[in-house]
């Protein structure tokens, strides 16, 4: 859900051309003697190709004996799990931001319009084929701190119009943000970091407070949490949404930072 929201604030800023690519998403790996921690960048809203599951990804994942999401979205009617197996996910007692509603709604229905679904994305995937294999899933966040992020952010500088019931939204800006939920989709699956360090970098310039909540603090959390998990013998999953593995602030630098090097793998 972030990176769509991201993607959205962003579209317009994608250029068209992308350099030639590796064969599969970026992942990474921080091990010591007895402790392996896979690091996978995702992306939330994919077509229905899951080739991206193979190879590589599916040997680290099937080596792994948890795996642990930005989150865990609740699913269908009853309750959903959030945490590990078997607890009960906590409404969020706060509402997203109106304008944070529109944008997203925006971003899912231009992917949508390319095939790209939810569903289909890396995080429901790795979830759905964990829990059938009966590994420990868990998320780095609640749903409510997200939703609390949100509603945290400031305005942006020059604030896209709101989208009103009924409304229909403009064809240029459809265009565009469609192109790019496709260029950054095929730039994942391609393994290609430079298309998020540029997104970030362009992120950054137009909202520095809020790329500073999004990214800067979250990875800093989630390094210490690696960093913490280091200490527990065993091999993890971790797969977060593949802009928080790329730039000068992402998981990785902060990871180097306390000390622990990654390698990328694929």
């Amino acid at each position: 859900m972030v990176n769509l929201f991201a993607a959205a604030a962003l579209a317009a800023g994608i250029p068209a051309t992308m350099p030639a690519p590796p064969s599969e998403p970026a992942m990474f790996v921080v091990r010591d003697a007895d402790t392996t921690v896979y690091i996978f960048g995702t992306f939330h809203a994919l077509d229905g190709d899951a080739r991206w599951f193979d190879r590589g990804v599916r040997s680290a994942f099937e080596q792994s004996d948890e795996l642990v999401l930005e989150t865990l979205l609740p699913e269908g009617p009853g309750p959903a799990v959030i945490g590990k197996p078997g607890l009960p996910v906590r409404q969020p007692s706060v509402t997203p931001s109106a304008s944070f509603l529109a944008t997203t709604k925006m971003a899912i229905n231009a992917g949508q319009a390319q095939g790209m679904k939810i569903d289909n994305g890396a995080d429901m995937v790795l979830r759905h084929v964990a829990e059938a294999e009966g590994k420990s899933v868990q998320g780095l966040e609640t749903l409510e701190f997200q939703l609390n992020m949100f509603n945290a952010m400031p305005p942006a500088a020059s604030p896209a119009p709101r989208l009103k019931a009924g409304d229909p939204v403009g064809e240029a800006p459809m265009q565009s943000l469609s192109r790019a939920m496709t260029e950054m989709q095929s730039a994942w699956k391609r393994g290609d970091q430079s298309v998020f360090v540029r997104m970030l970098g362009q992120f950054e310039a137009g909202s520095p407070a809020t790329y500073r909540m999004m990214f800067t603090e979250r990875n800093a959390r989630w390094a210490d949490w690696i960093k913490a998990r280091m200490q527990t013998p065993g091999t993890v999953f971790v797969a977060v949404g593949a802009g928080h593995l790329a730039g000068k602030d992402s998981v990785l630098v902060r990871l180097a930072e306390r000390g622990l090097s990654s390698q990328r793998v694929y």
